[in-house]
């Protein structure tokens, strides 16, 4: 919709600019509710740049795995890939983007990783569960103002004129990365409510992850952006919905039985 803007002469990506939003939002959200709870607000922080490193690799690596058709293509024509130049661009055309869902599980094998190490980041997980949603909501806001990740044809919606991908351009879509947003941000409130009130302690990322991932099956009907991939009628980002929920039921059966 609008993917940049002009200060100075310089131009600035909105999409970079909402990340970037969403990163310091999330930051001193959980640095702050860690100062009330009386928790190591210092010790969260590193805790969040240490996941940050799972969550931009998992991100990259997923996006990577759904577009293998780039690998391949950068593997045939190794022969010509002989100069600095042509390295960095091989890189960028393999791993230039990111899918969310990547980012998710890279960061929780970093966050468990951390725990087994340290088990004093364990007190945390619940701050960074009601902590991604909101990272999320400023997330889509960027993919709307950038034009990524846009919606189905539609009568009610927006027409992009300026989107990288061409044939998203002169189609009234309907603005799914608005709806996300507002979905995230609802979760946001709720995760927070029942922080606040020290209900499903621990157990909150766990809540979050069966609540999006439903969510976020149901949104990807109204995706219009083919090009993630559809495996049996259902894009890249519905099966991983789909296996996460069942994980989730899965590891709960589990417990149920280990108490009984």
């Amino acid at each position: 919709m609008f993917p940049y803007i002009e200060i100075f002469g310089r131009v600035i990506g909105l999409y970079t600019l909402m990340i970037l939003c969403g990163i310091f939002a999330a930051g001193i959200y959980a640095s702050v509710t860690a100062k009330v709870c009386k928790y190591d607000n210092i010790k969260i922080i590193i805790f969040l740049l240490i996941i940050s490193t799972g969550v931009i690799t998992g991100s990259h690596l997923l996006y990577a795995l759904v577009n293998y058709k780039n690998i391949m293509y950068v593997f045939e024509n190794i022969k010509r890939i002989d100069t600095p130049e042509k390295v960095l661009n091989a890189v960028y055309y393999t791993l230039g983007g990111s899918v969310f869902y990547g980012g998710v599980i890279g960061g929780i094998i970093t966050a468990y990783t951390c725990i087994k190490k340290d088990n004093e980041y364990k007190p945390y997980i619940d701050i960074i569960a009601v902590s991604i949603p909101l990272f999320h909501f400023f997330g889509r806001i960027g993919c709307f103002l950038g034009g990524c990740c846009y919606g189905i044809s539609s009568k009610i919606g927006f027409t992009y004129s300026k989107n990288f991908i061409e044939e998203a351009n002169g189609v009234s879509r309907f603005p799914v990365q608005l709806l996300e947003g507002l979905f995230n941000i609802i979760l946001f409130i709720l995760l927070n409510y029942f922080f606040n009130n020290n209900k499903f302690k621990g157990m909150l990322l766990y809540i979050y992850l069966a609540i999006y991932s439903t969510g976020r099956f149901l949104i990807e009907f109204l995706r219009g952006d083919m090009y993630r991939g559809i495996w049996f009628n259902l894009s890249t980002s519905q099966i991983i919905s789909i296996l996460i929920f069942i994980s989730i039921l899965f590891r709960q059966y589990v417990l149920h039985k280990e108490s009984a």
